[in-house]
């Protein structure tokens, strides 16, 4: 029964994409893990993989299509002994005929102008113990079968939970508890939500600005993301602010010291750089502030996996700069300045945005002096950096000086922390860059 290739949900937030581009055609022969096409989702254009063997029947979207559903048929799929005439209009198999009765002993044999029964049919599909047929392809079948497994005890991971080779190589693994699996989602980014309506209809805005003149600006899957993730996000999530001063010169100071020494390696480290690993030690000290809502429970982390905003073209990305904690600081730049790089070309893997509890948003080198940041749901908080600026402060012994000083702001879910928990952790951050070779330590 010729298979159907579905639209995958590349993302957690991915509900359609385009298909830009297929990378084979009718005709083609392809192998689990295979590429078969690059699809633009909400954040970037990714690769998508074969996961069952056959020969492509047909392709039923075209490249450029724009607006995939998740979940639609855009491809068949042939095994072995199936040809495109089992693929009815529309894509999909023809229905099968029901079974005729196998003739009776005494009924007439067949004549040597009649075609010959089939001598080896394949054998009837399995069934699970309440009688219904178990999908799986030829391969997976035969693979079960020598190694004695139960299909039935296999999770499908093809399309409509069909059986694939993967899922029965991988069947002696533990399967993960439900729980678990759970707990992991609430970890990585939740789907995203429609927005609220706004009072106003599109149609009636629209109808306010007529005899105007203005541009319409269409929504990419990434500006409808970003949309529906903000708006979630201040409807659902209970904010709070806490502000501080940080004065940046002895940071600076030592910033300049070391890229001196760093010099020779082509590395040169950027204050964001010692903001990050500010945050990631700071959450080491406080560390029931390093948690994250998962709907009916917090979960608390353990590695300091900090997620730091890039703008891209059209919107943003976050990038998780995993045990941030546990890296050097020139190890921090060299991946920060890697995965921004590729964030602003949209090659960034699910894997590499997804997670962490804690995010920073630095706007200082566009000149912001502060300003507050939406807190990235299920992350506990994201501190808001503004730009260093020399100011007037009073000294220790009362004397007036002139100091770098830079203001951030740390926007707290209070559901996961509590004001005094943001206090403290916001201090450990600012004594951690105001006293920047205790990072080192």
């Amino acid at each position: 029964m010729p298979t159907e290739i579905l639209m995958p949900a590349l993302s957690p937030t991915m509900e359609e994409g385009t298909l830009a581009k297929w990378l084979v055609k009718e005709g083609d022969t392809v192998n689990s893990g295979d590429l078969l096409a690059e699809i633009e989702t909400d954040k970037a254009t990714m690769e998508f993989e074969a996961v069952d063997e056959g020969t492509i029947g047909k392709i039923l979207i075209e490249a450029g299509t724009e607006g995939v559903k998740v979940n639609t048929a855009i491809a068949v799929l042939l095994e072995e002994g199936e040809t495109a005439d089992d693929i009815k209009e529309g894509g999909s198999a023809p229905a099968k005929e029901e079974p005729k009765e196998a003739p009776k002993s005494e009924d007439k044999a067949p004549s040597e102008n009649s075609a010959p029964a089939e001598a080896a049919e394949a054998p009837a599909a399995p069934k699970n113990a309440d009688g219904e047929r178990i999908f799986a392809s030829p391969l997976a079948r035969r693979i079960a079968a020598d190694n004695g497994l139960d299909l039935s005890q296999i999770d499908g991971s093809g399309p409509h939970g069909r059986i694939v080779k993967a899922d029965v190589e991988n069947a002696t693994a533990k399967p993960a508890k439900k729980a678990d699996a759970a707990e992991a989602d609430a970890v990585g980014a939740p789907a995203a939500t429609k927005p609220a309506p706004a009072g106003q209809s599109a149609d009636a805005i629209a109808k306010i600005y007529e005899g105007r003149e203005y541009t319409e600006v269409k929504l990419d899957g990434m500006r409808k993301t970003i949309a529906a993730r903000l708006t979630e996000a201040k409807q659902t999530v209970p904010h709070f602010y806490l502000r501080r001063d940080i004065r940046l010169d002895a940071l600076l100071q030592f910033r300049g010291e070391l890229n001196k020494q760093l010099e020779g390696r082509g590395v040169k480290l950027s204050v964001n750089d010692f903001i990050i690993k500010a945050c990631a030690l700071a959450l080491q000290s406080v560390p029931a502030a390093n948690a994250v809502w998962a709907g009916d429970r917090v979960l608390q982390l353990r590695p300091s996996d900090v997620a730091v905003a890039v703008a891209i073209e059209g919107g943003l990305f976050t990038p998780v700069l995993k045990d941030a904690d546990m890296k050097s600081l020139s190890s921090l730049s060299t991946e920060m300045k890697d995965l921004a790089s590729r964030a602003r070309d949209r090659k960034l893997a699910p894997h590499e945005y997804q997670g962490g509890s804690f995010a920073i948003s630095n706007l200082g080198m566009m000149g912001i002096d502060n300003f507050d940041a939406v807190i990235n749901p299920p992350h506990g908080a994201i501190l808001a950096v503004g730009a260093g600026v020399k100011k007037p402060v009073v000294g220790k012994d009362g004397e007036l000086a002139i100091a770098t000083v830079m203001s951030v702001t740390l926007s707290v879910d209070h559901r996961v922390i509590d004001g005094a928990m943001g206090a403290e952790l916001l201090k450990h951050i600012v004594e951690n860059l105001e006293n920047p070779m205790v990072m080192l330590a």
